[in-house]
């Protein structure tokens, strides 16, 4: 009987293992993962969202990782109807109470320099660093594809 409960309660705790969030202050970040890289890919990119519960707005400046070179924040463009990137060099500010999503084909942290390929069921350290809130520490979950794609699908 107690391997049986141990089991069950195995079974309910596991989707709470794979979810990750942080608190600093007034913001919480809220899962950050990245997608597999194959070996030899130059570049990877983290996605989360931030959520600033406060009452005055703070700004995602920069970011570092050990895995690669350096991080960039990055913007999705659209110019003359072709897509590409532009590097947000002042950063990137979340309003109170709103929210900054980095999601793919949208904002999102570019890791440039992979020292090692990204594989999925892994974890990597990132540090965020903003204006107020300061430096935050937190891990990445490498995954194959997009967690809740089909909830997020509607918005691409």
């Amino acid at each position: 009987m107690r391997i049986l409960l141990s089991l069950v309660a195995a079974l309910f705790l596991a989707p709470c293992a794979m979810a990750h969030e942080y608190e600093t202050g007034q913001l919480h970040i809220d899962h950050p993962w990245s997608r597999a890289t194959p070996p030899g890919a130059p570049t990877g990119a983290v996605y989360f969202a931030i959520h600033n519960h406060g009452q005055q707005a703070d700004r995602l400046l920069s970011a570092d990782s050990p895995v690669a070179a350096s991080a960039e924040l990055h913007t999705t463009v659209n110019k003359d109807g072709m897509m590409g990137m532009r590097h947000m060099e002042q950063g990137a500010e979340i309003a109170s109470g709103t929210e900054l999503r980095l999601e793919p084909q949208g904002n999102h942290l570019m890791l440039v320099g992979l020292k090692q390929p990204l594989v999925a069921g892994q974890r990597f350290p990132l540090t965020l660093h903003f204006e107020k809130a300061g430096d935050v520490n937190i891990e990445v979950a490498v995954q194959d594809d997009a967690p809740d794609a089909h909830e997020h699908h509607h918005q691409h």
